[in-house]
């Protein structure tokens, strides 16, 4: 676990390297959809939204190699199911400690996902289009266990779960970005 500061965020010097895949396909109707997966009980993010990833292994070439075995590892996804789109910038959680390496990638969705059941209690298939509607966004008054304080977080509302945190500042700006065409997806 991190050391905090005195406004509850993880020191610089901890910071631990982890990478993730947004992974994004268009499905049979054309519609625009992005796969995240539900975090299984336990663990520092115990049941959040997240994008499939991890930490990186000392065996790891890149971040890119991280991102891609813990995606297979997590849900089954392959690198020949995979197509970087794009590595986006580098984000740090507040009270964690992870440095984290997201990538854009473009997917061929497989019939069946395979998930790491010790891991991930579920995976979600969410359309852009449902995320992009100003209803699934809100802001709403909250207290993580480390925070000195409650303070308004912004997050999206995926069905009976919240996308917040980190996986949120990094899909926030590419839904418009995702929507308006930017990649051939």
């Amino acid at each position: 676990m991190a050391t905090l500061d005195k406004r509850g965020m993880a020191q610089q010097s901890l910071m631990q390297d982890a990478a993730v895949v947004v992974p994004v396909y268009r499905s049979g109707d054309g519609a625009l959809r992005v796969v995240m997966v539900l975090r299984s009980d336990g663990g520092v993010h115990g049941g959040q939204l997240a994008f499939p990833g991890g930490k990186r292994d000392h065996d790891d070439a890149s971040m890119l190699e991280t991102a891609l075995r813990e995606a297979r590892e997590e849900v089954g996804l392959t690198s020949d199911r995979i197509e970087v789109l794009a590595q986006l910038p580098v984000a740090e959680t507040r009270t964690t400690g992870y440095r984290v390496y997201p990538f854009l990638v473009r997917i061929k969705a497989p019939i069946q996902w395979q998930k790491a059941e010790r891991e991930i209690a579920d995976i979600i298939d969410v359309s852009l289009a449902d995320l992009a509607r100003p209803e699934a966004h809100v802001q709403i008054m909250d207290r993580f266990p480390t925070w000195p304080q409650a303070e308004k977080v912004s997050c999206y509302q995926v069905g009976p779960y919240r996308l917040w945190g980190l996986s949120y500042r990094i899909l926030h700006p590419l839904i418009p970005r995702l929507v308006a065409g930017e990649w051939s997806i």
